[in-house]
């Protein structure tokens, strides 16, 4: 959004001329702002937004009060390289995880998904189940590799079960998408189709494919090998996400959005109480007022 003076008085604003009394240049109504482009993470009492540059957090403390911190988020170049396919996954999702420590430690009463004993449990299952289905010296097969990254999903859906997880997470949909439709977040679904639940199906699939890949290409694949084959899956996940948002309707589209919007249904978000949803857009219009400031 660029900024500067114009002759008259007018500001201008992208390519449109805007007056100071908010009139247009040609004597038309003021553009409509253009939406930001929000993601999210559910808490295990709050949620963390975060925009284009700033990041913003909200969290019920014990008191019942709403703790509310936001900042700039680090930049690893996700919008600069935005358009660039292959490094606009990894660097957006490096964005992503910095912001987690931050906005911990800005939010003290905030608590994150696996501050939870029962999360570090099933992270430790999944590992020990993962390194037993693949086998030291057992050939690897389509089937093992598919069984093994499934069982990598067991942290998470533990700690959407028993806890407000999944009904912050359902909090987070319902305020961004009733920002974006300029509508009350309590009318709209608590499923969204940016939600990372449509990276699944495409995660699992290079997963599998990249170990397969690796163990077919080296004799004895390392920690390096491992990464990078991580890596790429990760940014072709990306790439399959980003092509079925653009193309909703194509089978790619359907099947991605199919997948994710049945893990969100059923597994991945509830329908959050008016008080979770009062945490939620706290959230919003912190990080509004940061991108804004």
């Amino acid at each position: 959004m660029g900024e500067g003076e114009t002759a008259g008085g007018a500001e201008e604003i992208g390519s449109v001329a805007v007056s100071a009394n908010g009139a247009s240049a040609n004597g038309g109504p003021p553009p409509e702002p253009e939406k930001l482009r929000l993601g999210g993470m559910a808490l295990r009492n709050g949620l963390l937004i975060h925009g284009p540059t700033s990041w913003a957090a909200a969290a019920r403390a014990k008191d019942g009060s709403i703790d509310v911190a936001s900042g700039k988020k680090p930049n690893f170049g996700g919008n600069r390289f935005a358009k660039v396919p292959g490094m606009r996954g990894p660097l957006r999702l490096a964005e992503a995880f910095a912001v987690i420590p931050i906005a911990r430690l800005s939010v003290p009463s905030s608590r994150l998904p696996f501050e939870d004993p029962r999360v570090a449990g099933a992270a430790v299952a999944a590992t020990v189940a993962g390194n037993a289905i693949r086998g030291r010296g057992r050939p690897t097969t389509p089937a093992r590799e598919a069984a093994a990254a499934i069982v990598g999903f067991l942290p998470a859906l533990t700690s959407l079960t028993g806890t407000d997880l999944a009904a912050y997470h359902g909090a987070e949909h319902k305020s961004i998408a009733g920002y974006e439709q300029d509508r009350d977040p309590a009318g709209v679904p608590k499923e969204h189709d940016r939600c990372g639940s449509n990276l699944v199906g495409p995660m699992l699939f290079f997963s599998a494919l990249g170990q397969l890949v690796v163990d077919r290409l080296f004799e004895h694949p390392g920690r390096l090998e491992r990464s990078v084959s991580g890596i790429a899956g990760l940014s072709l996940s990306v790439e399959v996400f980003v092509a079925a948002e653009r193309h909703p309707d194509s089978l790619i589209g359907r099947a991605v959005h199919g997948a994710g919007h049945f893990i969100q249904a059923r597994f991945a978000t509830r329908e959050p109480t008016p008080e979770q949803l009062e945490v939620a857009v706290a959230a919003l219009d912190a990080v509004l007022a940061a991108e804004q400031g």
